[in-house]
C-alpha cells in the first residue's frame, strides 16, 4: 500500500533527523548530525525548521508506568446516547478532566469512544469506572478490556 506523500517535502536528512530524535530527543544536535551526514549547525538549521514547520510539535519524557505503581491498563469502548454535537462536546470536555484516562479516541462503528485507561490495581480501577467514566456526561454503554502486555508500544511514526 502507498503512502500519502507528506505535506512537507522531506528528503533523506530530515527523514534520519526526525527518526533520531522520534528514538532518542536527547541525543544532542551533533550526535544526530553525525547520523544525518550533516554539520551540527545544518542539522541545528533543519531540526529548527521542522520545529517551524509544525512537523515537529513537541519533546516529551517517557515515564514507567510500572515504577510509578501502576499495574494495568484497560481500554474502554462507550457509547454516547445521543449522536448530537453538542453531546460529543460536553462529553470531551470531561473526558479532559479524568487523569487516569491516556488516551481518548472518538471512533466509528459499534462504539463512540475508546479509551486506554491505567489504574494502580483492579480495585482502582473500580474506583476510576465508578467515580469518574460511568458519570461521563451522556453514556449509555461501557465495555472494558483489560491489556495483558503491551506487545509494540509506540515509538513514533513511521517516515519511510
Amino acid at each position: 500500500m502507498r503512502q500519502k506523500q507528506p505535506e512537507i517535502a522531506l528528503d533523506e536528512s530530515d527523514i534520519v533527523i526526525l527518526e533520531e530524535l522520534q528514538k532518542d530527543c536527547r541525543q544532542t544536535v551533533a550526535q544526530i548530525a553525525v547520523k544525518a551526514k550533516l554539520s551540527t549547525s545544518a542539522c541545528h538549521r533543519r531540526i529548527k525548521a521542522l520545529e517551524e514547520s509544525g512537523l515537529i510539535t513537541g519533546y516529551v519524557a517517557r515515564l514507567s508506568s510500572k515504577r510509578l505503581g501502576y499495574s494495568i491498563e484497560f481500554f474502554v469502548e462507550l457509547s454516547l446516547a445521543t449522536q448530537a454535537e453538542g453531546a460529543f462536546e460536553e462529553f470531551e470536555r470531561e473526558v479532559l478532566k479524568i487523569p487516569e484516562v491516556l488516551e481518548c479516541y472518538l471512533v466509528g462503528g459499534q462504539y463512540d469512544y475508546l479509551l486506554r485507561v491505567i489504574a494502580l490495581d483492579a480495585e482502582d480501577y473500580e474506583r476510576i469506572l465508578r467515580q469518574s467514566i460511568s458519570r461521563l456526561p451522556g453514556v449509555t454503554r461501557i465495555q472494558s478490556v483489560l491489556s495483558l502486555r503491551t506487545v509494540k508500544p509506540s515509538c513514533g511514526l513511521p517516515l519511510r
